[in-house]
C-alpha cells in the first residue's frame, strides 16, 4: 500500500544496528554440479523510531547479509513510537501475510513472533501486542509489519490533517 505518511530518512548522520531475520540457501543444478547462494533479509533501525528492511543474495552468507544491511539502509522510515509502544491499533498487509499490531501498557514487551519481533525491537518498541495471520514467510511478514508501521500516526500529526487542536484529538 502506497501512504502518503511515509517518512523517509536518510542514513548517513545515523547509528543504525542491523538484525539478520533470515538465511536462504537457494540450490541451482548445472551440468557441472549443485551450485549454493544464500538470500538475506536484514531489517536496520536505530530503535528510536527508524527502520528500514532488506535483501540481500551472494554465493557467501556474510556477502549476503551486507548486501541486505546497504539495501536497508536504502528503504528507511521514520515511526512514531510513544511510551515505548505505538500510538494506535493498525493493520499492515503484504502479499499473504497479515499484520495486526495493538498498543500495550509498560511492562508488557514485544509480544510478537520471529520476523515481527525483529522489526518492532529495531524500531524501539518495547511494549506491544501483535498478531501474524496468514503467510508466515518471512519477506512477506517483515513488509506487513512495515506498512503496519508506516501508516501510523502519532496525536500531533493527526490534529494537524484534521485542522483541529490536540484536546479535540482526545476528546472528541
Amino acid at each position: 500500500m502506497a501512504n502518503a505518511n511515509i517518512k523517509r530518512v536518510r542514513s548517513s548522520d545515523i547509528e543504525l544496528k542491523d538484525k539478520l531475520v533470515a538465511v536462504n540457501r537457494v540450490t541451482k543444478v548445472t551440468k557441472g554440479g549443485r551450485t549454493f547462494s544464500f538470500s538475506a533479509i536484514v531489517v536496520v533501525g536505530n530503535e528510536k523510531g527508524i527502520v528500514g528492511h532488506g535483501l540481500g543474495k551472494a554465493k557467501e552468507v556474510t556477502d549476503a547479509i551486507s548486501k541486505g544491511v546497504d539495501d536497508a539502509k536504502k528503504t528507511l522510515i521514520k515511526v512514531p513510537v510513544i511510551n515505548g509502544t505505538v500510538p494506535h491499533e493498525q493493520l499492515g498487509k503484504f502479499g499473504g501475510a497479515l499484520v495486526f499490531l495493538k498498543p500495550a501498557a509498560h511492562g508488557t514487551g514485544v509480544i510478537a513472533g520471529g520476523a515481527m519481533r525483529s522489526v518492532l525491537e529495531s524500531v524501539g518498541i518495547t511494549d506491544v501486542l501483535a498478531k501474524s495471520k496468514g503467510s508466515s514467510n518471512p519477506h512477506n511478514v517483515v513488509k506487513a509489519t512495515i506498512d503496519a508501521l508506516s501508516q501510523m500516526r502519532d496525536p500531533a500529526t493527526v490534529a494537524q490533517q484534521r485542522g483541529i487542536s490536540m484536546e479535540k484529538v482526545f476528546n472528541g
